[in-house]
């Protein structure tokens, strides 16, 4: 497997940002309303990442930037997390994910 692919899938931010452009193209703008506790520019460096691994694919059109995953990039790993995304234990473990990775003040507590 390769090593750029087990680097995207080891972040649960970039994972998640696979996800939502996996089957369509995404605007910036779409993917950071998806994830409303990551900020725009660590939205972006997610995306910078992801581009230079040549996982995901950049188009642009005047001031705006549409995402798409390359899933040929993926080889054997595609077909895992396709499988993995439809889980509802995997959604649950995301969230969880993602909480714990949250920088900042927790939701809820002082």
């Amino acid at each position: 497997m390769d090593s750029a692919v087990l680097a995207a899938i080891a972040s649960p931010r970039r994972r998640e940002i696979l996800r939502l452009v996996w089957t369509q193209e995404q605007s910036a703008g779409a993917i950071h309303q998806a994830m409303p506790d990551v900020s725009f520019p660590a939205v972006s460096l997610q995306l910078r990442s992801l581009v230079e691994a040549g996982l995901v694919e950049v188009r642009a059109q005047q001031r705006n930037r549409f995402y798409r995953a390359r899933r040929k990039a993926f080889g054997p790993v595609a077909k895992i997390l396709e499988r993995m995304w439809d889980d509802a234990l995997w959604k649950l473990k995301l969230a969880a994910e993602l909480e714990e990775t949250r920088r900042g003040p927790k939701p809820g507590r002082k």
